[in-house]
């Protein structure tokens, strides 16, 4: 398939999104592996959006729900779906139809989160806020680091096929994790993140999917990070072989 570099850049918000089609996300995917310039702005582009979205969750007014109740009378239903034979969609096709700016992409999260998290607030508010507040400073944190001076990239894959990318930063003794694709774990199990220090597996944290997190520790003195698959609270060392142990930027 032919298609220009610069049409595929345009791309990477609506991947971070998970708004690509399977088989464009699978075109992106190989794009990826010989693009840093879109691995990077495809880990700012998760984390500004999650951001976004964890920002928005507000309180309802009291006159929310009987204004909707009373509003359901009057919506349309929706016609039946049609199965149709879509058209092959090529890379270049999917940039003309779904690339978007980075602002619009957020903002559409930040709406569709809204709702979700209005309804969750009304009965654990205080809860709620405490999260909200608590994953606002994680991205707060992991911004930092990704827009860095000094901040270096190194990019590498698991064992069960996620694309991941690891970012450090000297002068703030701090380093995010990114993955992309990763698979669900199973039950009672949990992706576990860590730092190798000359042979010395330390917990760096916890992954729960795609996204980007800051790792916990310094990696002033380590070589390498890892991730594993862990029971549930993670362990203080690895109890199973490393999905991946990359070493960091220098």
């Amino acid at each position: 398939m032919k298609h220009q570099a610069s049409d595929a850049h345009t791309l990477a918000a609506a991947y971070a999104l998970n708004a690509l089609d399977p088989s464009e996300r699978k075109d992106f995917d190989a794009h990826l592996l010989d693009c840093e310039a879109c691995r990077r702005e495809v880990a700012e582009f998760q984390a500004t959006a999650a951001r976004l979205s964890a920002a928005v969750a507000r309180e309802p007014s009291a006159a929310s729900k009987p204004a909707i109740m009373a509003a359901i009378d009057g919506v349309r239903q929706l016609p039946p779906r049609v199965a149709t034979t879509a058209p092959t969609t090529t890379l270049g096709a999917a940039v003309r139809r779904r690339a978007m700016p980075l602002a619009l992409a957020a903002s559409v999260t930040a709406a569709a989160s809204l709702g979700g998290l209005a309804v969750w607030q009304r009965q654990h508010s205080d809860d709620l806020q405490q999260r909200a507040e608590q994953a606002e400073q994680r991205l707060d944190d992991a911004s930092l680091v990704l827009a860095a001076p000094d901040a270096r990239t190194v990019h590498g894959r698991t064992t069960n096929g996620a694309l991941t990318t690891v970012v450090t930063s000297e002068q703030l003794n701090k380093a995010v994790f990114t993955a992309s694709r990763l698979p669900a774990p199973a039950a009672g199990k949990t992706y576990q993140l860590w730092l190798d220090h000359d042979g010395s597996m330390r917990p760096a944290g916890f992954v729960t999917g795609d996204g980007t997190v800051q790792l916990s520790g310094s990696p002033a003195d380590a070589h390498a990070v890892g991730l594993s698959l862990e029971p549930v609270g993670g362990s203080p060392q690895p109890t199973t072989n490393p999905l991946l142990l990359m070493a960091l930027p220098s």
